[in-house]
């Protein structure tokens, strides 16, 4: 039953942000004390990184097809002893997924919204002052963040069960 709550109330949650935000007349402002998180309104419509948006309804299938196949290894798995990690894994994957998904399928593009600001003047070498000018353009969303912990989750239980 938690699995299903985590699943719920990802949906939910970045649901409910997502419709704050396209309700929003200015949603570009600066959040938090050292103005290092930025609010701002993207419409996605490819996949991450905008990949694919020119192709919209392959990366809505793919996206479709992808949700429908961790769905059937969450439920092969549920029941299983001592798949707990593995199951919260992929409870946060499908609470993304499945949001994400219903944005490509609704609304045709994914709502992202929020977005780091890193200062890249503290950064002498050239690499790191490129990967934080790099993510300084990336928006993100709160089911961004389940798909990528869930998936940092699953390859722990896997790298545990060896």
């Amino acid at each position: 039953m938690p699995y299903i709550m985590t699943i719920v109330s990802l949906f939910a949650g970045d649901g409910f942000f997502k419709y704050l935000i396209e309700k929003s007349e200015n949603a570009d402002r600066k959040f938090n004390r050292d103005n290092k998180i930025v609010i701002k309104k993207y419409h996605n419509k490819g996949a991450m990184l905008n990949i694919g948006d020119k192709n919209q309804h392959f990366v809505a299938l793919l996206s479709l097809v992808f949700s429908a196949f961790v769905t059937g290894m969450f439920v092969v798995t549920l029941g299983m002893k001592g798949k707990g990690l593995l199951n919260a894994g992929l409870a946060l994957i499908l609470g993304g997924a499945y949001s994400n998904t219903y944005d490509r399928l609704k609304r045709k593009y994914v709502v992202d919204y929020f977005s780091f600001h890193i200062d890249t003047k503290k950064y002498r070498s050239r690499i790191w002052k490129s990967l934080a000018v790099r993510l300084n353009t990336i928006v993100f969303n709160l089911s961004d963040f389940g798909i990528i912990i869930g998936a940092m989750l699953l390859v722990i239980s896997e790298l545990g069960t060896k």
